[in-house]
């Protein structure tokens, strides 16, 4: 100690931010303050890393009767879709003032994607509006008009001529190794 005292006091140092690191992690992780809960964000959501069951597999939102959006996302089963699906369906039912009564969020076949739209419910004074979207974890909002409640689906539309140039290589690795030289 007494031949290395920056060496103790550089360890010291860097166990008391790995310490102080950890604490400030698990106070948002853990916490139950709404203020922090309410700020996760949905649109952030990265491919899984497991290994997917079968070529063009996806996963969808799923929920079943939830009262509002942000819980039917939070808590959503992390599972891949069945291989007869290729959409992920969300059926939104609420108020005349526009408070959702109930959500639910599926995988789903085409079939089921068939009837979209917003109805609205004279007997219960409810509307129910059905959107359906292609892609992973696409149904993250809810279908709440008739603008938003559609059958979305994405269309890629590749030509054999109209790749992009790609960089010649020696010049791409120079640029970043330029910066550790």
């Amino acid at each position: 100690l007494f031949l290395f005292p920056g060496r103790h006091m550089s360890s010291t140092m860097l166990l008391l931010c790995h310490t102080l690191t950890v604490a400030v992690i698990q106070i948002f992780v853990f916490s139950e303050n709404p203020a922090f809960a309410k700020n996760i964000n949905f649109y952030n959501v990265r491919p899984p890393l497991d290994p997917t069951p079968f070529p063009s597999s996806f996963k969808c939102f799923t929920c079943e009767n939830a009262v509002d959006n942000y819980n039917c996302n939070r808590w959503a089963e992390d599972r891949w879709c069945p291989q007869n699906t290729q959409y992920c369906l969300t059926v939104h039912h609420f108020t005349s003032h526009g408070r959702s009564t109930s959500i639910t969020k599926k995988c789903a076949s085409k079939n089921e994607c068939h009837f979209v739209g917003c109805r609205h419910s004279q007997d219960s004074e409810h509307t129910e509006c059905r959107s359906c979207c292609e892609g992973m974890i696409c149904n993250v909002e809810l279908p709440t008009n008739h603008t938003n409640a559609v059958f979305a689906v994405m269309h890629a539309q590749r030509t054999s001529g109209s790749s992009a140039p790609v960089p010649y290589l020696p010049v791409l690795a120079w640029v970043f190794m330029f910066p550790l030289l």
